[in-house]
């Protein structure tokens, strides 16, 4: 007898139990500053890489420390985050460093960050020991799009000369001087500017349909600047039925009811934004203004909301909610949230001189990453 134990059923079960794949929790943390679809890229990125996604974010204390004032506070960052659809889970006022001990306390496998750069306030490399320790993977950055970007075109968009003559309609020149260069610049922080695919739209799109008996919701809006009060009115939507659409004005249909240089975001970059949220199934790019009855047909909506501003006529001065009135599946929602576009614009405006500074700063970082990838 040679000594070698044969298999029990144990042996058998154990071995199976041993070969099962073992689940891999991932760390991703940051500031999440006007959680936009760059980050919710990244944090779709780190979760191909394991099964469970953590992310860590910073206190609005870190961010000034680090980095200079945050427009978002950090309730609405968390907030924010946690509706992302890729998040399981969500740990606040995480350190700017990150540690391994950080690591090990949630029983993180290890840290991904985007292929740029980031550092503390003298200089240090945030990820140096997660690196050093082997824990580290990156993902790609999405190009064209950052807080700081945005921050750039809301500081435009205040500008005098590019407010809109509505008696004259708007000045080509200063249309032009808001436009893309000639090598397709941005002219907010003078990197490429994001370019829409249709594989990016089915990377965030959930890609399944209503079931038969789903009771199906319609909203539709500008959803400029996605943000908390968006977060909420989608949330109260959702509960309205099981399959929520939410139609995308077009950028014309935006300017037409909210003027000025609006929409800040153009309309893929609100689509992508709000194909991120968790409440979402679908979207309608570019929507009509008016909700038609062909169009709650072919879609078979059961119910229709909106949120408590105002609503505006279309341009014939028709209600462009007539139709789900007068038979009775219209409803108003009031998400206890106040916030708006035009409130985001005026935090930045009241510190215009911080956000400037800051954007100069980080301005030169955008350039030299862009130009990093460019290189490799």
């Amino acid at each position: 007898m040679s000594g070698k134990r044969c298999n029990s059923d144990e042996d058998t079960m154990n071995g199976e139990s041993s070969k099962r794949k073992k689940s891999i929790r991932i760390w991703v943390d940051g500031c999440f500053d006007m959680v936009h679809f760059g980050h919710a890229n990244a944090l779709r990125q780190a979760k191909q890489m394991g099964d469970y996604l953590v992310v860590g974010v910073h206190s609005d204390e870190e961010i000034m420390k680090h980095k200079g004032p945050p427009v978002f506070s950090q309730e609405e960052r968390y907030k924010m985050v946690r509706a992302i659809k890729w998040v399981d889970e969500v740990v606040e006022n995480v350190p700017y460093v990150t540690t391994l001990e950080t690591l090990d306390t949630y029983n993180c496998d290890f840290c991904v960050h985007g292929d740029d750069i980031t550092t503390t306030s003298d200089g240090t490399d945030t990820y140096h020991l997660v690196k050093a320790a082997e824990r580290y993977k990156e993902c790609k950055r999405t190009v064209g799009i950052s807080t700081t970007d945005l921050v750039g075109r809301m500081l435009v968009v205040t500008k005098s000369h590019h407010e809109r003559d509505e008696t004259k309609g708007p000045n080509k020149n200063d249309l032009k001087e808001v436009g893309l260069s000639q090598d397709g610049r941005s002219p907010y922080t003078g990197t490429k500017q994001f370019v829409p695919t249709t594989k990016r739209i089915a990377q965030f799109s959930e890609g399944h349909e209503p079931k038969p008996n789903d009771k199906i919701v319609y909203v539709a809006g500008a959803f400029d600047l996605f943000h908390v009060g968006h977060l909420d009115f989608l949330e109260k939507a959702s509960q309205y039925g099981d399959y929520l659409i939410v139609g995308i004005h077009s950028d014309p249909v935006v300017n037409r009811y909210k003027g000025s240089n609006y929409p800040i975001m153009n309309l893929h970059e609100r689509v992508l934004s709000v194909l991120t949220n968790k409440y979402v199934s679908e979207v309608i790019i570019g929507a009509p203004y008016t909700v038609t009855m062909q169009m709650i047909n072919d879609f078979k909506i059961d119910a229709v909301c909106h949120g408590m501003t105002p609503i505006l006529p279309d341009v014939d001065g028709s209600d462009p909610y007539e139709i789900p009135k007068e038979i009775g599946i219209f409803h108003r929602i009031d998400s206890s949230n106040d916030l708006t576009s035009d409130m985001i614009v005026q935090r930045i405006i009241r510190n215009k001189f911080l956000f400037e500074e800051r954007n100069k700063k980080k301005e030169a970082k955008e350039v030299y990453i862009e130009n990093m990838i460019r290189k490799q």
